[in-house]
């Protein structure tokens, strides 16, 4: 029977763990924040060093917003320390954040993160979104030759909370969309009457529409 992996808007499989800042419990020591959970493919990699330096240097920019950053890789504990020690020593850059030592392999595995035609007993570099209810609410897999973009995670994780903030959604590239400029889309609406009255709307200045399925508005407070 094929194993099924977690996928968006499901609850974010449960796990405890020995990290660099002690031991976790996962989800429920991070309950009511988001969480950033990514895995690297192994400490002591240039790739997986620059990752880690960005990731601290916006780690700041993480916590405004209300979310934590947490680390995996199947290595052990003390692998992860010393390499954060190297990175302070070398790099003059102090990692923040707990980076979780799967060296079994049961968390990757449980998270999808193990890709067997990616390398032999390396997690790829998975990104999971976790909302302050558990859910994953978004999933971004890179290749172990690209490093991410922090910036994106970052706008990914903006847009997420707006989202669900303001009810309405978000166009591409957000919130520089190339024709949309800084403004969001209002969801269409699913009946006749209902595209009726989202005209009607339009009409009112309430929304700016091209046609009723197709409507965008400014957010309160941007200008």
């Amino acid at each position: 029977m094929e194993k099924c992996l977690p996928l968006i808007g499901d609850p974010a499989p449960a796990f405890q763990a020995r990290t660099t800042h002690g031991p976790l419990d996962f989800p429920k020591d991070y309950k009511g924040k988001w969480v950033v959970l990514f895995s690297h493919p192994a400490d002591y990699t240039p790739v997986c060093t620059t990752e880690f330096v960005a990731f601290a240097k916006r780690y700041e920019q993480f916590k405004a917003l209300g979310a934590e950053l947490l680390g995996l890789s199947i290595d052990q504990v003390f692998s992860h320390i010393k390499w954060v020690e190297w990175i302070k020593e070398k790099l003059g850059v102090e990692i923040p954040f707990p980076i979780i030592a799967d060296n079994t392999g049961k968390i990757g595995e449980l998270y999808g993160m193990l890709h067997p035609g990616a390398a032999e007993a390396q997690t790829v570099r998975a990104v999971f979104l976790i909302d302050p209810e558990g859910l994953i609410r978004a999933i971004i897999y890179y290749p172990l030759n690209v490093g991410r973009n922090m910036d994106e995670i970052l706008r990914l994780l903006r847009a997420l909370q707006t989202a669900d903030r303001e009810k309405v959604a978000l166009p591409a590239g957000w919130p520089e969309n190339e024709f949309l400029k800084d403004r969001v889309i209002v969801p269409p609406p699913s009946s006749e009457e209902g595209a009726k009255k989202r005209l009607e709307e339009a009409k009112a200045g309430k929304v700016e529409c091209y046609d009723w399925w197709f409507c965008h508005k400014r957010l309160e407070g941007r200008r």
